[in-house]
């Protein structure tokens, strides 16, 4: 096994650990160790709320979720001789929940997704679903299953949804402008268009006194993907990834964390991926000069790994860019795949699973998502494939009709709402 070089204690919150990681994305968080080229490394990693989400039949936690204190990430680390200019390779060589452990705690064991509230970060099909519903999902080896949502078996795609670089202070300047621009065009919007910096439950590392007082007050949110990667959640991050960052500060500044269990194309209830705490082994090395050299001078290029869940038979569907009240829009992907999912979440009701059930499920299993045709005006396609191999009942259209599934207690819905 590889050296820990960020222990995790699962008896003790994120800020009473031997190392202290960060929930805010500035370059002068100081480090909290140095990776050296060429060799590899054990991070342990805390699910993204700390623990405030629970093993249970409610879904309060997820209706009142602290978005202020997300994500908990490991690092920053610096990377020996990384300037800006290079690319950063990060290798991840396994990935997977708290080793041989049971308890409360995400990643002991379970996992959980959650549909979030339309006043605590909304979803991607908000309007559909404004209120938070929770599903628990128990690990056995490499699969799954949920007693919120029975007759459904699966395997994991376990990979970290938030990996990235520091930005410099320019980029970090450019990020907060550009999106407190976005917010003034529609500043009481439920929910916002954007999180602005906020320093209520800032975690700075080692940082103290006017220094955190400043970095808390400018440091980016970590909840967008941006240039430097961040949260990205791409469910094929899984093991064997090798992943190329451009790095825009000296040592690079490398954190991580958000890792899932598993995941759909998109991470479509918000916090859609099975989402739990565990460890990441990665190796790193440095191109000299790469982000000229490959063009890469935003957004992280990487090779996907070959360890994820291998289905054959597959159910998709299709939407279009047509809003459910009617109106046509130009070319708007973003709605086509809502519609693709929302078609997806209907048929699944036809038998026996709550549409609550359904869309959780379709956050948390390995569906793929595609953008099938963007070209055709007005109309673009997506597709989303559901692999038939993990229901417990047979899905395709027949003759003989849905055959119906006792779908339990179902997922618990938050009480009081609004």
């Amino acid at each position: 096994m590889p050296e820990v070089i960020f222990p995790l204690d699962s008896t003790k919150p994120f800020t009473e650990q031997k190392l202290t990681g960060h929930n805010r994305w500035h370059p002068d968080i100081p480090p909290v160790a140095t990776l050296k080229r060429g060799e590899s490394y054990r991070i342990d990693c805390r699910e993204w709320f700390d623990g405030a989400i629970k093993n249970d039949d409610s879904a309060d936690d997820i209706r009142d979720a602290p978005l202020n204190r997300v994500h908990a990430l490991s690092g920053p680390f610096r990377i020996e001789g990384a300037e800006p200019g290079d690319l950063l390779i990060v290798d991840i060589l396994d990935v997977g929940p708290i080793p041989q452990e049971e308890g409360p705690l995400a990643g002991q064991g379970w996992g959980y997704t959650g549909i979030f509230a339309q006043k605590n970060g909304g979803s991607f099909l908000v309007d559909q679903f404004p209120d938070a519903y929770k599903a628990v999902w128990d690990f056995r080896g490499g699969e799954c299953t949920s007693r919120h949502i029975p007759g459904v078996t699966f395997t994991g795609m376990v990979h970290p949804g938030l990996m990235g670089t520091a930005p410099s202070a320019d980029l970090l300047k450019t990020w907060n402008k550009r999106e407190g621009d976005l917010i003034a065009t529609e500043p009481n919007r439920v929910p916002p268009l954007a999180l602005p910096p906020e320093p209520d439950s800032a975690i700075l590392g080692s940082l103290s006194g006017a220094d955190f007082d400043r970095v808390a007050g400018e440091g980016a949110r970590t909840a967008p993907p941006r240039e430097n990667g961040g949260n990205q959640d791409i469910k094929n991050f899984t093991k064997g990834s090798r992943v190329f960052y451009p790095v825009y500060v000296s040592g690079a500044s490398l954190s991580m964390g958000d890792l899932h269990f598993s995941q759909g194309d998109g991470e479509i209830t918000f916090c859609g991926g099975i989402e739990m705490g565990g460890f990441i082994d990665i190796h790193v090395d440095v191109i000299k000069g790469g982000m000229d050299t490959y063009g890469v001078s935003e957004n992280a290029i990487f090779m996907p790994g070959r360890n994820g869940p291998v289905y054959s038979e597959w159910l998709a569907f299709s939407g279009t860019s047509v809003t459910l009240d009617g109106e046509q829009r130009y070319l708007d992907s973003h709605l086509s795949y809502q519609r693709a999912i929302l078609h997806a979440i209907d048929y699944l009701a036809k038998f026996g699973w709550s549409k609550e059930q359904a869309y959780l499920l379709l956050g948390a299993a390995p569906i793929e998502g595609r953008f099938s045709g963007v070209v055709d005006i007005p109309n673009s396609c997506a597709t989303v494939y559901l692999p038939t191999e993990i229901f417990d009942v047979g899905i395709r259209p027949s003759a003989s009709g849905p055959t119906q599934v006792d779908p339990g207690m179902g997922a618990p819905r938050a009480m009081n709402p609004g």
